[in-house]
């Protein structure tokens, strides 16, 4: 029998001194109606020595934050808060047992099955929000393969990315910083004279004008107005605490900045308009009708204003530790040929669309929404309407960006990298990180409802597509 890893958290402190009101994001995602939470797969090169990740655990991981140590508890007010307990790292750690002597095909057999297991396991509300699996079998990916399940109520993407890199190291000089691929752009320089003004001041009234227009549209597809149903769609309302499917694509990521530079629009952009056609394709062959269909996805965008990751000793000076995030819906383009013109429409609508909400006065008249029915009604009547806009939408797509280099967990080289978000009451969320030179698209697709490969095959083809005519292009 393995002894029991207990760690005491609370320094000796009475249990009310180390309450943290818990913040409204972390309620909704924690409610009667919502539960999101974030896996995160690491594939290792080798075979994981159980006893080098417990350390890491306890010495590394649990320090990071105290949410990592803490239960979500409501006091006498009914005030929900995070309260330190005592850790019982066993609790949290899972080793699955399989028959021994197995193929490599059969094991991964045995991993996605598990995989599409743990995404609809609610976890323990009467223990800290996480969990950390190890598969202990070789696949046709990994040698072995390292499974974080953590609440989205203890962070949004970008908090839980920096705290699980805090753990990591550069496989090729471990004393190096880990580095990432660069978001920032290049500034124009500005006149700054009274003619400069007068023509802003369009442009400003312009801005208001659709912001009105797109906060309006979005409210109503938020409450009213629902995607119409489709082989990416079907419209389970209670599909948020089933089992989805999860698989992966891997695409180049040198030749996905050949094409955006040649497009001039971004990766993400990039990424976005070949997930869009590549899913339209999917409708197409699945049912012919549904290519024309009103269709939107919701995109999920950091509003932190940063050029990229931060310590976590550093998001908690700045208070940047926490859900900051604002989703966009956009419109899915109709697929109307396999034409080059028609192609490319789908980075370029991608690209305006995203480009254009995402600076749009609606992002803040949105939060400020949810703020007011906070006050107004409480937590759990925004977690409904949150509900209400993830379920009337077809899809949702996020992205985190990764290390140039590979890195290694406790000595385990990492060979590859992706997250999925579940809980969520979709058919179909997507997902794109970054690793090295290699980007990840994870799918998460309803289980008995979408074909998997089928999708992934759509997707593969639309990036060859899009390839093929950019390479067109003048």
């Amino acid at each position: 029998m393995k002894p029991q890893l207990k760690i005491a958290t609370n320094g000796g402190k009475q249990e009310n001194d180390e309450a943290e009101p818990v913040s409204p994001t972390g309620q909704y995602f924690n409610s009667k109606v919502l539960s999101i939470c974030i896996i995160a797969v690491l594939e290792t090169e080798v075979p994981v020595n159980e006893s080098c990740v417990m350390p890491q655990l306890r010495d590394v991981f649990l320090p990071l934050n105290p949410r990592f140590s803490s239960v979500m508890a409501s006091d006498k007010k009914d005030v929900k808060q995070w309260k330190r307990v005592e850790v019982n790292l066993q609790d949290h750690v899972v080793v699955p047992s399989f028959p021994d002597g197995l193929s490599v095909e059969s094991y991964t057999d045995y991993f996605d099955e598990y995989l599409t297991k743990i995404t609809g396991d609610q976890l323990p509300q009467d223990r800290p929000l996480w969990e950390l699996h190890i598969f202990k079998y070789p696949t046709s990916k990994a040698a072995n393969h390292i499974i974080f399940k953590l609440h989205h109520s203890l962070g949004d993407g970008y908090s839980l990315m920096g705290a699980l890199l805090s753990c990591l190291q550069r496989a090729d000089n471990p004393s190096l910083p880990i580095t990432f691929p660069s978001t920032q752009t290049t500034k124009k320089i500005k006149n700054n004279n009274a003619m400069e003004f007068i023509n802003w001041m369009p442009r400003i009234m312009s801005s208001i004008y659709k912001g009105a227009c797109d906060f309006g549209w979005s409210f109503l597809k938020s409450t009213c107005k629902a995607d119409d149903k489709t082989p990416i769609r079907s419209e389970n309302k209670g599909l948020g605490f089933n089992q989805i499917k999860i698989s992966t694509i891997e695409l180049p990521l040198d030749q996905i900045k050949q094409i955006k530079t040649k497009l001039g629009s971004t990766v993400n952009d990039t990424v976005a308009g070949i997930i869009f056609l590549g899913v339209r394709r999917y409708m197409q062959e699945t049912d012919i009708e549904s290519s024309n269909s009103q269709s939107t996805a919701l995109v999920l965008l950091n509003t932190r204003n940063v050029g990229g990751y931060m310590s976590v000793e550093e998001m908690e000076k700045t208070h940047s530790w926490g859900n900051q995030f604002a989703f966009l819906h956009i419109m899915m383009p109709e697929l109307i040929n396999d034409k080059n013109s028609n192609i490319l429409d789908f980075i370029y609508k991608a690209h305006n669309q995203i480009m254009r909400l995402r600076n749009s006065p609606a992002v803040y008249l949105t939060a400020q929404c949810l703020e007011l029915i906070r006050k107004c009604r409480g937590p759990e009547a925004v977690a409904e309407l949150v509900h209400s806009t993830l379920n009337k939408s077809s899809m949702a797509i996020t992205n985190m960006i990764g290390p140039v280099e590979q890195v290694t967990l406790a000595d385990h080289q990492i060979k590859g990298m992706y997250f999925m978000v579940v809980g969520s009451p979709q058919s179909l969320v997507i997902t794109i990180m970054s690793y090295a030179q290699t980007l990840r698209i994870g799918i998460g697709a309803e289980k008995g409802f979408i074909d998997s490969q089928r999708l992934n095959s759509c997707i593969k083809n639309a990036f060859n597509l899009v390839s093929e005519a950019a390479t067109k292009t003048g």
